[in-house]
């Protein structure tokens, strides 16, 4: 059932994907970018398709990450990626085209950039028709012999080949089929890591908490079972030493996993744009090391500082802010792998916005060029600015508008077109004066207003008192009425005179 859902949800993306136009960035001195120092923290796959994304996105150094993806797809077992880059060169020479008149360089034909190696393409179908027949017979052997451990290994390991040869739905379908001859929780767990893997090198965000959840409760099973494993070893004084450390040991690989979960679903979040809740994932996340083969096959924990960042400064309150990004131990590892961001987040602290704008202007390539950022990164943009100018103003009754273009670094005309907004959506409480150009809040009168809420407290509490007093007068007088004896299910009627008469008062 998952997977004929994920099947549908990922023709559905397909879909939507092939008829979104793309966001073109641009690569020059106001917005610096490093292709290959950005592309040497990915291996694999993800490489693959970063460097294709990259080809749409900056059409102006097409060329260079078309070269560079060709030598990545002769080290994969995928000759179909190179159609899939063919395609996204195809796009960027026709935007570059379509730009001449404006000074833009036509891009060179990409036979005369890099070509495919096709004594490579056939070597490497021939070897991939050779291992999937080879596991094939393995599976079918072990089936047949009923060898419950071999035939889980082997839908695993027919997992891993169709996700390297990019048969994504085959894949899943054999992990997901591994399942019902896993004997341990670390087998369950096993499977449940490999799958969210194939789910984020798909970008399919929505079904990752699925598999998270049932990660989640194998790793409590598998912790479990290995603390009553290592309980029963170290029942022996002799044994206690050993006992502690291989302890210590399962700790420390839960932590591991614990951080891979929180990856995961940390980009579903994001991927569905809860922002906040993804920052918080984010921030759970422990150091690099613990994310194990992930980085560099999955993601890079520059990324990780960039999508943090980007969560916090649109969602969070900035008095948390400090707190959760610049002291916190384990994410100023993380900061260490983009410079620019810590001075990001102390322009934004110390109010200093036009800094704060600028960065995100100057670094937008960076965004841009992320698969998993770049369909969030104007959204991102948006919510900091709003929530700057919301946070500019709120100390000022009035302030001219001018005075806020310089802040920000805008028109005046800018100012107003995004005042007007924010008061329009609720996020500023005030009116603007279109004639001289002011902002200004909306006047409550916080005397009248405590005055008013004060007398009609003491309104309550002087009704209430009454109440109470006439019940106490008339318990005392033993004005009561009482249930009959031993009609339990009459004591809806139990309760006296002063109740009713004091509801009338």
């Amino acid at each position: 059932m998952d997977i004929d859902i994920i099947e549908e949800a990922q023709a559905a993306g397909a879909s939507s994907q092939s008829v979104r136009k793309p966001i073109i960035a641009l690569v020059d001195d106001a917005h610096p970018f490093d292709l290959e120092g950005y592309i040497s923290n990915y291996t694999g796959r993800t490489a693959i398709e970063r460097l294709i994304h990259i080809v749409v996105t900056c059409p102006t150094i097409a060329a260079e990450a078309y070269q560079l993806c060709v030598q990545h797809i002769h080290q994969s077992r995928d000759p179909g990626l190179y159609q899939n880059l063919l395609s996204a060169y195809e796009q960027a020479q026709a935007y570059n085209q379509s730009q001449v008149g404006e000074g833009a360089t036509v891009l060179p034909d990409p036979m005369e950039i890099a070509q495919l190696d096709t004594r490579w393409m056939d070597e490497t179908l021939a070897k991939n028709a050779a291992d999937r027949g080879k596991l094939e017979v393995e599976l079918k052997t072990y089936t047949n012999n009923m060898i419950k451990e071999s035939i889980r290994m082997a839908h695993r390991d027919l997992g891993d080949f169709y996700r390297q040869v990019g048969d994504y739905a085959t894949s899943l379908k054999h992990y997901t089929k591994s399942r019902e001859f896993c004997t341990t929780s670390q087998h369950v767990l096993e499977m449940c890591l490999s799958v969210l893997e194939l789910l984020i090198e798909q970008r399919n965000y929505s079904h990752l908490s699925t598999y998270v959840f049932k990660a989640d409760a194998a790793l409590d099973a598998a912790t479990a079972a290995a603390n009553a494993a290592s309980s029963s070893e170290g029942a022996g004084a002799s044994g206690a030493g050993a006992a502690a450390k291989k302890k210590a040991t399962s700790s420390a690989e839960r932590d591991a996993v614990q951080s891979k979960l929180d990856l995961a679903t940390a980009l579903s979040y994001m991927g569905q744009g809860n922002y906040e809740k993804a920052g918080q994932y984010f921030l759970k996340i422990g150091p690099a090391k613990e994310l194990g083969d992930w980085v560099g096959k999955l993601i890079a924990p520059g990324d990780i500082t960039i999508y943090t960042t980007l969560c916090a400064l649109a969602t969070f309150q900035r008095a948390s802010i400090k707190g959760r990004l610049l002291e916190n131990a384990t994410f100023s590892l993380y900061i260490e792998q983009e410079p620019y961001i810590r001075e990001l987040v102390q322009a934004y602290l110390n109010s200093n916005f036009k800094v704060v704008l600028e960065l995100l202007s100057r670094y937008s390539t960076r965004h841009y060029v992320d698969i998993h950022l770049a369909p969030h990164v104007q959204n991102l943009t948006n919510l900091i600015r709003n929530w700057a100018v919301v946070l500019y103003f709120q100390p000022f009754a009035t302030i001219r508008l001018d005075r806020m273009s310089t802040a920000f670094g805008w028109t005046v005309e800018e100012v107003e077109e995004q005042v007007v907004g924010l008061i329009q959506s609720g996020e500023i409480q005030g009116r603007v004066d279109s004639q001289n150009k002011i902002l200004q809040a909306k006047q409550t009168d916080y005397r009248a207003d405590l005055v008013a809420r004060s007398i009609k407290l003491a309104n309550d509490i002087q009704a209430t008192n009454r109440k109470l007093l006439l019940r106490m007068r008339l318990q005392q007088a033993d004005l009561v009425i009482k249930p009959p004896k031993g009609s339990g299910h009459h004591g809806q009627l139990q309760g006296t005179l002063a109740e009713f008469m004091a509801g009338g008062d």
